[in-house]
């Protein structure tokens, strides 16, 4: 079987999991287990899981960690952006739904105007953070949307420990979210004595999740999630304009 897709998925959940934010505690198969064993993790996420099961069903692709389904999930693009908006939000619905509870409230069919396969919708979409901006308190939403983004930067310098890279942050200017002008962040090469990329070289494109190097990027990957945040940022954006013009219409009255 081909090991792309486990290997893709493992290198992508590793620092979110690491950090204790999804998937089982300690899923020590996410650096380096076997491809049986990172699949028996997968399954036990929350997020990216039912996003690949759905992906799965409507593509026709049995395996949900078919390659071609997990690089189309983190970078946005390939195929699945080929899949009906609604159809997909109707199926994800059915899957996440009936364990959302009251939290996830705006989990509705409307939400098919930003849906897409892909895991920046499921950041910007169905995490509340986007819809706790503009209360006064912008700064750790702002943070947390940036982080759990799937990020793209350029190395342009490298040292034992860690590389330079130069990419775009998350913005929020009290209206709208955007991407920053480049500017340089630093990346360690090792976690925990991990590494995804540990012969990662100047030039080097690079995905990056929760400021953890997640691999290298082809030209075609980096225009898939450079296209897909933008879209999802334009379609974020549109949301929250719609409704600071209810509040303020409902504090008109």
């Amino acid at each position: 079987m081909d090991a792309r897709g486990t290997d893709m998925f493992a290198r992508y959940t590793y620092a979110p999991n690491r950090l204790g934010y999804c998937g089982p505690a300690e899923a020590a198969a996410l650096r380096g287990g076997s491809g049986a064993e990172i699949r028996a993790v997968a399954t036990r996420f929350s997020g990216v899981w039912p996003y690949l099961q759905v992906m799965s069903r409507l593509t026709g692709i049995d395996d949900p960690l078919d390659h071609r389904l997990v690089e189309s999930y983190w970078h946005g693009g390939g195929i699945g952006a080929q899949l009906d908006a609604g159809a997909f939000m109707t199926e994800l619905l059915s899957v996440i739904g009936p364990v959302a509870g009251a939290y996830w409230a705006h989990l509705t069919p409307e939400l098919a105007v930003e849906a897409a396969a892909n895991h920046c919708f499921h950041v910007f979409g169905v995490y509340p953070w986007s819809r706790l901006l503009g209360r006064g308190m912008d700064e750790h939403p702002v943070s947390v949307l940036d982080n759990c983004r799937i990020n793209w930067g350029t190395v342009v310098s490298r040292d034992r420990t860690g590389v330079a890279l130069r990419c775009r942050t998350l913005a929020w200017n009290g209206q709208t979210l955007e991407l920053s002008m480049p500017s340089i962040l630093r990346a360690d090469i090792w976690s925990d004595g991990y590494s995804s990329v540990p012969d990662v070289e100047v030039g080097d494109e690079v995905g990056v999740h929760w400021g953890r190097l997640c691999g290298r990027l082809t030209p075609e990957q980096a225009r898939d999630l450079a296209a897909s945040t933008a879209h999802q940022l334009k379609v974020t954006n549109l949301r929250l304009a719609e409704s600071a013009r209810g509040k303020q219409s409902t504090e008109n009255s």
